[in-house]
């Protein structure tokens, strides 16, 4: 039999929406002929719908949704993944689908409650399998949706020729743990199907891979693996599904970060080899989130467009390339607003990068309006040395142009701070923060002049000597940023030591950091909270992101210490 994976970027709450799309690659793989075709989890609502799932109208409209797609799916099962509520009871489901009705239900068992997700906050856990067979043309299901005891074999008539093959269903994190494909597995599953609706970040297809496998090996049979592609908010979800055989080795592999339609096919209980996108550079994994992001973000919301301020430097250059390739040159605006300080390489490589990328480009000098400022705080300011306010003053200028020309155009400003500054509070409130959407939020310094490297690789955009000058704010005479922070390099491997491995002081400082520099990095961490809680949301690209999975409290007297 052939199985059809539908790799489809689902809009959380678009529930008409999701339903052409699913239908869409229902009649594209009928095409194909395809006798099942299966869908990411919770496709029908998109995800993560978040407290959505506490309301009891949605709940409803996901069941009249689910009803729609059941009537007009027709020629092909499908096993779709929306939200239930039976019983008062709220559950993360995957339906069966054949000829205009439901046939069988299955509840995810287990439900992850840790980084980004908090399903334990919205579902309740089941755990009974959910085994149906299918055979030749003929598909069919029993399943007791009502009692949710525990039970043999769901299995329906075997096939006109004979032949059965009994496909088991489990979502997303069922998988990471052993229970649930063994349940599966003992209803006399001979394929495992797994929904899932996992976000990217660096690596994870690795880990995809090494768990899949175990699950493989544990239970001897195929596993075929359906992942959600898209932007959702902070998340981008990357595809990249596939289906291992049942000795563990990659029989498909679809494309990352964008939709597809995967076709496996099973003989005598076990995948075929099919086509296999090949792995990539890591630079272009992380770009390619990127753009996603960005892409989602702007026309989910119904923006007509963005801009950004444009600095001369390497990070509003790399967010300027980013946003053109997501969205089209005719979309993005970028303004240059030279102060006294400015250098003039400044402003011609922003112009350069303006042109070479054909976006609107325009220019406002911000020296009358932070004069304006200084004159009009003379008196309150009268005696006071100048410092950093002055210079967050001129940041606060370039916010608040942004933010007019954003309200008269209804543009949404995309911010160009890196992680590196937003962890360490190198970013000014209400200045360089404000905006509607962080691209480079969870891109630290050194990876953003790999990423602006690999954008060049690919056509020269940024200028060279962007990449090859040191970084600077450009707010006093000859600033640069090693004037507050420590090297990038060596800030960005502490920060990552202690914000995405957790790793205490004494254990970062066994990796050959300074006791100087890692108390300084910690405790601009620590007193720089106040400040991202406040910054627009941003891509998630590492395993922990200054977003949903990062909850520290803003009032906290806790000090990390060398033990």
């Amino acid at each position: 039999m052939k199985i059809a994976i539908a790799q489809i970027n689902c809009t959380v709450g678009d529930l008409a929406g999701n339903v052409a799309r699913i239908l869409e690659f229902a009649r594209r793989a009928r095409e194909k002929s395809a006798d099942l075709l299966v869908t990411p989890e919770l496709a029908l609502c998109g995800y993560p719908p978040e407290d959505l799932l506490l309301r009891e109208d949605f709940y409803r409209n996901c069941d009249v949704a689910l009803q729609k797609l059941a009537a007009e799916a027709t020629g092909i099962t499908l096993v779709v993944g929306h939200p239930r509520q039976i019983d008062g009871r709220r559950y993360n489901a995957a339906s069966v689908i054949q000829d205009g009705r439901v046939v069988a239900t299955y509840h995810k068992h287990t439900l992850p409650n840790y980084t980004v997700f908090d399903e334990e906050r919205y579902f309740d856990a089941d755990d009974q399998p959910c085994v149906f067979q299918v055979g030749g043309v003929k598909f069919g299901v029993n399943i007791c949706e009502d009692t949710w005891g525990r039970q043999g074999p769901l299995l329906a008539n075997p096939g006109a020729d004979g032949k059965a093959l009994n496909l088991g269903i489990n979502i997303c994190a069922d998988t990471w743990q052993a229970d649930a494909p063994r349940a599966a597995r003992a209803a006399g599953a001979e394929v495992l199907l797994v929904l899932n609706a996992s976000p990217y970040h660096l690596r994870k297809q690795h880990s995809r891979y090494d768990v899949m496998r175990e699950r493989v090996v544990e239970n001897g049979m195929p596993l075929i693996y359906a992942n959600m592609v898209g932007g959702q908010d902070e998340l981008v979800f990357d595809g990249a599904s596939f289906v291992l055989n049942r000795v563990g080795a990659l029989a498909l592999q679809l494309p990352l970060f964008k939709e597809a339609l995967g076709m496996v096919v099973v003989e005598d209980g076990d995948a075929q080899p099919g086509e296999i996108a090949p792995e990539r550079a890591l630079e272009a994994d992380v770009y390619d989130a990127l753009c996603l992001g960005v892409r989602d973000y702007v026309t989910k919301n119904g923006f007509p467009g963005v801009l950004l301020g444009l600095s001369g430097g390497i990070d509003s250059a790399l967010t300027l390339a980013v946003a053109v390739d997501a969205l089209g040159a005719d979309k993005v605006r970028a303004v240059m607003m030279p102060s006294q300080y400015t250098a003039d390489i400044s402003r011609e490589d922003a112009r350069a990068e303006a042109m070479t990328l054909g976006v609107r480009y325009s220019e406002i000098a911000i020296k009358p309006l932070f004069d304006a400022f200084l004159s009009a705080l003379a008196g309150e300011f009268k005696g006071l040395a100048a410092d950093t306010t002055e210079e967050n003053l001129q940041s606060r200028i370039r916010g608040t142009l942004l933010m007019a020309l954003s309200n008269k155009s209804g543009a949404i400003v995309l911010t160009t701070g890196n992680k590196s500054e937003m962890g360490t509070g190198y970013a000014t409130l209400y200045g360089d923060m404000a905006g509607g959407f962080a691209v480079l939020k969870d891109i630290s310094k050194m990876m953003v002049y790999r990423l602006s490297n690999y954008r060049n690789s690919l056509s020269p955009v940024i200028p060279a000597r962007v990449i090859t000058r040191a970084p600077s704010a450009e707010l006093r005479p000859d600033q640069t940023d090693q004037d507050s922070l420590p090297p990038y390099d060596v800030l960005d491997a502490i920060m990552e030591a202690y914000v995405e491995h957790n790793l205490g002081l004494r254990e970062i400082a066994a990796n050959g950091y300074s006791r100087k520099d890692i108390e300084r990095v910690v405790n601009l961490l620590r007193i720089s909270e106040y400040k991202r809680r406040q910054a627009p949301i941003g891509i998630r690209i590492t395993p922990r992101g200054f977003g949903k999975d990062w909850r520290y409290p803003i009032t906290n007297k806790y000090r990390h210490q060398f033990e």
